[in-house]
């Protein structure tokens, strides 16, 4: 009876290992939870447009991100899709950009920026850059809530005055800490200030800065740490 035992053992283990493999050569693409043992995959689904005109605003995004995301450093679809989340979640009025390149990222924000009823200031030193945008903007149907302002954002921000839900940082990565610096006393009590590419050497100093701070909160998210959120705590009582 041992003797059986024993060779019936080894052949489960090979049938255990073919099935999972052919089961991994079954499974589609997506993000995969639970370490080595789990076969649980997350299959990303595009988003699910609620009405026309947000079906219209998801297809530009669409063509933009099969037509002109190279050279122009966009965030992922799914970085996209978390800002317009946390824009809309927080009740946005006013969403301050720092970096607009083509207006992918912008036009994730107006998603929820029309729901709101809010605005978004985004900045753009590039000229050919910021003429695509306002294309982009235009064609979305987007033009009306956005305030494209052209020029370099270090100089061009002390000129805002207007309280900031959101502050979004993508531009050049050795000036985050003095975007940080300039506007951090317009972000409202209970806002956000989002930075992307958190994982880049050169973005050292502004991640000290927002982790050594008592009065923010900061979670990092995605590979490595490509996006920052840091909350403006409320004062308690």
């Amino acid at each position: 009876m041992l003797k059986k035992i024993l060779l019936i053992i080894p052949a489960m283990f090979l049938i255990l290992a073919a099935i999972r493999s052919l089961t991994a050569q079954q499974r589609p693409e997506g993000r995969r939870f639970g370490g080595w043992r789990s076969t649980f995959t997350m299959q990303e689904q595009p988003p699910m447009p609620a009405n026309n005109e947000e079906k219209k605003i998801l297809s530009v995004l669409e063509d933009m991100r099969l037509k002109q995301s190279r050279g122009m450093m966009n965030v992922p679809r799914q970085d996209g899709r978390l800002l317009r989340l946390l824009a809309e979640a927080t009740n946005a009025k006013h969403v301050v950009e720092i970096g607009t390149s083509n207006g992918y990222s912008s036009i994730w924000f107006c998603l929820a920026l029309r729901t709101t009823g809010g605005k978004l200031t985004t900045y753009e030193i590039n000229a050919d850059r910021a003429s695509l945008a306002r294309k982009n903007f235009k064609r979305a149907s987007v033009d009306q809530i956005v305030t494209l302002v052209e020029g370099d954002a270090h100089k061009e921000v002390i000129k805002l005055k207007e309280p900031i839900d959101v502050l979004f940082i993508d531009a050049d990565k050795e000036g985050y800490l003095d975007y940080l610096n300039k506007l951090l006393p317009l972000v409202r009590p209970g806002g956000l200030i989002l930075a992307h590419n958190m994982d880049m050497q050169e973005v050292q100093n502004y991640i000290k800065a927002v982790t050594d701070d008592p009065n923010l909160e900061t979670a990092f998210q995605g590979r490595g740490q490509g996006l920052g959120v840091t909350l403006k705590k409320r004062r308690s009582e």
